[in-house]
């Protein structure tokens, strides 16, 4: 593992050459552009436990689509239908089915944000637009950035209202019990063949993010297929984007097969932390949620050696954890726990990864291979491997 530029100098030290042109205080909200978002709702919260929050649509005043936003914790999801043919989004759609278009990032300034990352190359996607209601305005920007993805920058500070004016409050008599989800961790981005180190370098330069651990393919790879991957992160590590690519292998990797069905680089999965996640995966497993196929016996046996070479001691049951597919790794700081939903439609793209930290700063690399050898299980089956 000497080729991981890792956390165990601590990524203090790392965060100092983070520029600070473009603070970001948070994730503000991911907006998946959907075929129905009235049923695509209504499955993330019965089966994730998000709740009603806002809508705009024709009731609003808007004719163009609709978006039902749902909530948990700090966790926002905008799930937006186009709602006549002629609408742009049906083009997204189209070509990438279900998926990520905006992974909006929340800002003190919104119109400084796009001015300072278009300055340094970014491509426009939105000027600054003020929004305003009884409640107050925002003021909204964004940026281009790997394949139809965007970047919209949010300044709310001015704005009391319930999401974004335009929007009302979505009442609802149907809101299932959270299952535990707290805040976005980080959002993994899948680019096409030597790609990875371009948007790297955009990330840089154009966001002034750092990049802070890097997994070259004699790491990542298994029998049959292997893959590329730097983390990216600003300043403050709040937002953390590892951004993959595919590599050279005896077969087709999961990197390669979500290109050739999303048609594109775009947002392959959503980490969503928790802190109890055995409470979080059974709900979720309750619910109808499939996740990956648990790794083997020998995977589990290993855990504790794995963990005691870094001095930690795993406080859950490790047979608890083993029952329900969560897997282990730790690093200098502490270990964590994750688990991986299998896509969440029906195109073998984006899917969730469940992760819990405890102190640890790390992605899993000690799991990438348990990970892998268990996605290219699917892809047998479904005929892509």
């Amino acid at each position: 593992m000497k080729d991981i530029k890792n956390v165990e100098y601590g990524l203090e030290k790392i965060f100092e050459g983070a520029q600070d042109f473009l603070p970001l205080l948070g994730t503000d909200y991911v907006e998946l552009y959907v075929g129905n978002a009235k049923q695509a709702a209504h499955y993330y919260k019965t089966a994730f436990g998000f709740q009603s929050f806002a809508y705009k649509g024709l009731e609003t005043g808007c004719r163009e689509y609709a978006s039902y936003v749902v909530k948990q914790d700090k966790i926002k999801l905008v799930l937006t239908t186009p709602l006549n043919s002629k609408s742009p989004i049906n083009q997204h759609l189209a070509k990438h089915g279900d998926g990520v278009k905006v992974i909006a990032l929340w800002v003190e300034d919104a119109k400084k944000s796009w001015e300072e990352t278009t300055k340094r190359g970014a491509k426009s996607f939105m000027e600054p637009t003020t929004e305003k209601d009884e409640h107050g305005e925002v003021i909204r920007s964004g940026i281009h950035t790997y394949g139809d993805t965007v970047h919209i920058f949010v300044e709310r500070k001015n704005y009391n209202g319930v999401f974004l004016p335009g929007y009302q409050e979505w009442k609802s008599d149907y809101n299932p019990e959270p299952t535990g989800l707290k805040f976005i961790d980080h959002m993994v981005g899948n680019v096409g063949w030597n790609e990875m180190n371009q948007w790297v370098k955009f990330y840089e330069d154009v966001m002034g993010f750092v990049n802070f651990l890097s997994f070259d393919d004699k790491q990542i790879h298994t029998e049959y297929s292997a893959l590329m991957s730097k983390v990216m992160s600003n300043g403050n590590g709040r937002i953390k984007f590892p951004i993959n690519e595919p590599a050279e292998g005896k077969k087709k990797s999961q990197i390669e097969e979500y290109i050739d069905f999303y048609e594109g680089p775009g947002a392959q999965h959503i980490a969503v932390a928790t802190n109890d996640i055995i409470s979080t995966v059974k709900a979720m497993r309750a619910r109808g949620v499939e996740f990956l196929s648990t790794p083997p016996d020998e995977y589990y046996r290993a855990v504790p050696n794995r963990l005691l070479a870094h001095n930690h001691k795993l406080r859950e049951d490790i047979e608890t954890l083993k029952g329900l597919g969560i897997m282990i790794d730790a690093d200098e700081e502490g270990y964590l726990l994750q688990i991986f939903t299998k896509p969440v439609e029906d195109r073998p793209t984006l899917f969730f990864e469940i992760i819990q930290r405890m102190g640890a700063r790390g992605f899993g690399a000690g799991n990438f291979k348990a990970l892998f050898e268990s996605i290219e299980r699917e892809q047998e089956k479904r005929g892509t491997l």
